[in-house]
């Protein structure tokens, strides 16, 4: 895993306001971008260790919402808002992440799938509207880690769908899709 957490240098105008991570998964491409974008799997493997999600609205679209609540470990709500602004399967997806629709913290994420042999190489490139919200994300939220960490679910995830050889119509015990 690489993970890159730039502080100012001058390789590029958001390098001070930007995260970098990522992860090679041993799953073919479409598999890995399937996991990220269908809400059946998104519950299964979102967030950091400890973590779970609530979904209360889906619509993968561009313009679409992702409407959800990470509960955290210590039973703190987080509300959290995504909208899809571009999704090129299964190549790439770029979105905006905040804590509701009109949130003016909200922070810009393009993940890359590119494949690397029979495996995908998935890179999440984060830029923050300010330096300073970069530097609260990392210090006070523990961003660099919980984007490892979230990577690293998805990965054990995705393992998982490949070792049942299911997972393209897994259900949960009663039936439904999860």
């Amino acid at each position: 895993m690489t993970t890159t957490s730039s502080g100012g240098g001058s390789e590029h105008p958001t390098a001070d306001r930007e995260i970098v991570i990522s992860r090679t998964i041993s799953a073919p491409r479409e598999l890995v971008f399937e996991a990220y974008t269908q809400v059946r799997h998104l519950s299964r493997w979102w967030g950091p260790e400890g973590f779970s999600t609530t979904t209360r609205s889906f619509e993968f679209r561009v313009g679409g919402i992702w409407d959800f609540v990470m509960h955290g470990p210590d039973g703190t709500d987080y509300q959290e808002w995504i909208t899809w602004r571009e999704i090129v399967p299964p190549e790439r997806i770029a979105l905006l992440h905040g804590e509701s629709r009109d949130d003016p913290n909200a922070f810009e994420s393009v993940l890359a799938f590119e494949p690397v042999g029979d495996g995908t190489r998935i890179v999440m490139r984060t830029v923050f509207p300010t330096k300073e919200l970069r530097d609260e994300a990392v210090e006070k939220y523990h961003a660099i880690e919980g984007g490892e960490q979230t990577l690293g679910n998805l990965a054990a995830y995705v393992a998982e769908l490949t070792r049942n050889d299911t997972g393209r119509n897994e259900t949960t015990p009663n039936g439904a899709e999860s």
